[in-house]
This record gives structure tokens, sequence and C-alpha cells, in this order.
């Protein structure tokens, strides 16, 4: 009996001994899966309006978000909206787990004794992002074809084994680039904002009852403003995901989108994305903070 009591306690003891970083990844993971769930339509309803093919008439209307979105509906039911959840599911959880355990130990290892700066703000958010980016491409890539409607997977493992044998392991690494000018930039200002927003608060507010909801705010404002700024590398790296035997190179989507829309053409499902990517972005860091400040540690 006395074995049963203590069961609890010792594991209770057990994560409270866990090393930090480790504290910060499963922080950032739950925080992903709640910010992944509600917000994968807006991810999908992104995808499918970038991969949009330039056949409609001129003069014809445009087709935008609340066209996307009925046609889902209509052709895949309301459940159709969530397509690519899984493997959404699979890069998220660990990689935002990734990002914030790399995010808290480069903090901890660099930037113990103050603040970072605004220069220095931006470097840590975009290092972790490449770690964290690096690491979950392949995930990122099925993710994508996914949400495309245009491959009939059933599973992730079973896309990633179809690629693997069907186009070699490279073309999980397609879009690096891209991804990486995406990633690295909007985390590095999406830091910066958020945290000089955050340093800006009177101390009051910073320590009343409403800071989450502050926060929350601060976090919606950063998310816009780096959303705007790494919209045309979104655009490309969708493009060079989904088709990347039409587009071996960077170069060589970024061309065909200027060719084929404009400079428009780069600024594609921007509403959209930058709802999912500030929502996410908001959510995930005051859910991160409010766990961190339960385990005692400073996020």
């Amino acid at each position: 009996m006395q074995e049963k009591q203590d069961s609890p306690a010792k594991a209770s003891g057990t994560l409270g001994k866990a090393h930090p970083a480790l504290k910060a990844f499963m922080c950032g993971s739950l925080s992903g899966t709640c910010s992944t769930l509600l917000f994968q339509p807006l991810d999908l309803i992104k995808t499918r309006l970038q991969t949009l093919q330039n056949n409609s008439l001129p003069g014809a209307p445009r087709v935008g978000m609340m066209t996307v979105f009925l046609n889902v509906i209509r052709t895949e039911r309301l459940l159709g909206l969530w397509k690519g959840v899984s493997p959404s599911f699979v890069r998220c959880i660990p990689g935002v787990g990734i990002y914030f355990s790399t995010f808290y130990s480069l903090k901890q290892h660099f930037f113990q004794d103050g603040a970072p700066n605004a220069g220095q703000a931006v470097l840590l958010g975009g290092g972790a992002r490449c770690v964290a980016g690096v690491a979950m491409l392949p995930v990122t890539v099925i993710k994508t074809r996914f949400e495309s409607g245009r491959y009939n997977y059933v599973s992730v493992f079973g896309a990633l084994r179809n690629v693997c044998e069907t186009e070699g392991p490279r073309a999980l690494f397609s879009g690096l680039t891209a991804t990486l000018l995406r990633d690295a930039p909007f985390s590095g200002i999406y830091v910066m904002f958020y945290s000089q927003a955050k340093r800006s608060l009177p101390q009051e507010v910073s320590s009343s009852p409403y800071a989450p909801l502050v926060n929350f705010g601060c976090g919606m404002v950063a998310g816009v403003l780096a959303s705007l700024a790494t919209q045309p590398a979104d655009v490309v790296k969708t493009h060079v995901q989904v088709s990347p035997d039409l587009y071996p190179r960077t170069a060589d989507a970024a061309r065909f989108i200027y060719t084929e829309h404009g400079l428009r053409g780069f600024f594609r499902g921007a509403v959209p994305r930058s709802l999912r990517r500030t929502l996410m972005a908001a959510m995930a860091w005051t859910v991160y903070e409010q766990l961190m400040a339960r385990m005692g540690l400073k996020s």
C-alpha cells in the first residue's frame, strides 16, 4: 500500500528533476498540439489557393478564400478541411517541441544574464527555427502534398515510403532553401516584435491576471508582421514541394510564379496563412509561457 501511495509522488519528482530543455520540449509540444488541431483548415485553404492552376479566362472572377472553403466542404465534406492533419501532428508536435527546447537552450547559454536586444532576438528565433525546420522537413513535404489534394496518400508513413521508392530520399528535402527563407525570418521577426512588445508593457500589466491575454495580443501583432514579410517564400516553398519535378530549383518556382501571376502571385493565400500563423504562434507562445511558469522556469 505504501508503494502505491509513493508512486505518484515519485513520478512527480521525476518530472520535476527533468532537464529544463526537456521541460521546454514538453511544453512546446503540448502548445503545438492545441494550435495545430484548431487551425489546420486555414493551412489547407492556404495550400489549395497557392497551388491553383491559372486556367481561368480573362475577366473571370478570382478564386478566393471563401470559394475554396465552400468547394472543400461540398466535395470532401466538413472533415475535408482537416485533410493533412495527421502529417501536421507528426510535424508540429515534435517540431514545436524542438523549436522551443532549442530556443530555451540558446537563450540560457547566450543570454542568461539579460534579455536579448532586437537584433539578438532575430538571431535567436531564426536559429531555433532552422534547427526545427531541417529536422522536420520530410514531414513538411508530406503535409504539403496531403493538403494540395493532388496525391492519394493513405498514411504519413505510407507516403514517406512511396516518395522514397518513386522519387528517392532527396525529394523529402525539396524546398529546403525556400523553407528556411520562410521559417527563419518569420521566427526571427516574430520573436523580435513579440519580445519588444512585451518589454514595453507596464509592470502592473505584465503581472496582472490578464497577462496571458495581453501576451496573446502582442503575439497577434508580431504574427501579422512576420507573416506578411515571409509570404513570398511560403508560396515558392509550396510549389517546389508539391511539384518537385517541375521546379527542381527554388529559382525555377519563383520564375514560374512571377511569369504566370506577376507579383500578386507571391501573395496568394496570404489571408489564411496570416490568420493561421498568427493565431498558432500567439497561442503556442502563450501556452508555452504559462506552462513554463507553472514548472518554475523562465521562458
